[in-house]
């Protein structure tokens, strides 16, 4: 069980609804283009799901419960929700054929059901890769 979730009584947001989406879209891509033109990082959409079974959904500490699902014209094979893109990540740079200096992220959206849920943690992952 994670920690209880804690939101302070005197707590006011000073932005409405939309102001804080605006906000955070904009603190997102100010953070976004500075550490791809620091770094040299190009974004490459990243994966929701997976077939299971290729080795590149990485279930984190190998006891998560992957959430799955079939699809009517993919057959013989559950596709699996993203976890983590730690080896996904290794397979695109050698896929798209980036070299020493070169590099990507991304902006993982992923389901984690088994996740402890406390102010850092949700069982919705938005996270940059």
């Amino acid at each position: 069980m994670g920690k209880p979730i804690f939101i302070p009584k005197v707590y006011k947001s000073i932005l409405d609804v939309i102001e804080t989406e605006q906000a955070i879209k904009k603190i997102k891509d100010h953070f976004e283009r500075g550490l791809a033109d620091a770094l040299n990082l190009t974004r490459i959409s990243a994966p929701l799901m997976l077939r299971a079974g290729q080795g590149i959904n990485d279930d984190l500490n190998g006891v998560e419960r992957m959430v799955t699902f079939d699809a009517i014209d993919i057959s013989n094979s559950p596709i699996e929700i993203v976890q983590s893109l730690a080896k996904w990540k290794r397979v695109a740079l050698a896929r798209y054929g980036f070299t020493i200096g070169e590099g990507i992220y991304t902006d993982m959206n992923a389901i984690r059901r088994d996740e402890e849920l406390d102010n850092l943690h949700s069982i919705y992952v938005d996270q940059w890769d």
